[in-house]
């Protein structure tokens, strides 16, 4: 069985959804046999600057981005995830790009699990070239690799988009948006008991 997962690098509720699904398939008793594949998504494709995150969501939803902050952070520790608020936001279509060169080199899950640990965990500048390569070396992917892809502004990038035209054609409009066998959709990072029915349900069907 093959689980398709569509998120993006700066989504908190792609970082929390990861965890909870992860910790719904560490449950579930076909396990081995359930393949998970992590494809791209962005949040905000036009964003063309890096800002501090507390200035975008204070831009956008007022005087409530704090607490809205807080309320996910606290839902993030409860997973046992680290949270900061002092993390910047930016684009993430090269991150995207890498993650696919990890994909091609079997360390696509591991690369996506540092990203998110360096930016939501440890507010590390994810959108310089120094902080990627150091991630991405860190999960055994090579530095000229990797310096290669981000160099070269076509590779990887009619896959990226083509993975999004693929979650809009599918009526993905955020992420995270988890695909089961092509059977069974779950959209947002929902409990860990609506990932282990929907696993469930995809296997039976």
């Amino acid at each position: 069985m093959r689980v398709e997962i569509w998120s993006d690098v700066i989504c908190p509720w792609c970082y929390i959804g990861k965890a909870r699904f992860e910790q719904a398939l560490a449950d579930f008793e076909h396990r081995d046999q359930v393949e998970v594949v992590y494809r791209s998504f962005e949040l905000d494709p036009s964003r063309a600057g890096v800002e501090p995150v507390e200035d975008m969501l204070a831009a956008r939803y007022g005087q409530q981005a704090s607490e809205m902050e807080k309320q996910v952070a606290a839902l993030a520790q409860g997973e046992g995830l680290g949270y900061r608020t002092d993390r910047e936001v930016g684009n993430t279509f090269d991150l995207h790009r890498v993650l696919l060169l990890a994909r091609d080199k079997g360390l696509d899950h591991e690369m996506l699990t540092a990203l998110f640990e360096a930016n939501f965990a440890q507010a590390r500048p994810i959108f310089t070239v120094d902080t990627v390569v150091d991630v991405a070396v860190g999960v055994g992917l090579d530095k000229a690799d990797v310096l290669r892809v981000l160099e070269d502004k076509t590779a990887y990038a009619d896959d990226v988009r083509a993975e999004e035209r693929e979650a809009a054609q599918l009526g993905a409009r955020g992420v995270p948006f988890f695909v089961l066998d092509r059977k069974v959709g779950v959209s947002g990072g929902q409990p860990t008991e609506v990932f282990a029915r929907a696993l469930r349900q995809a296997w039976d069907a």
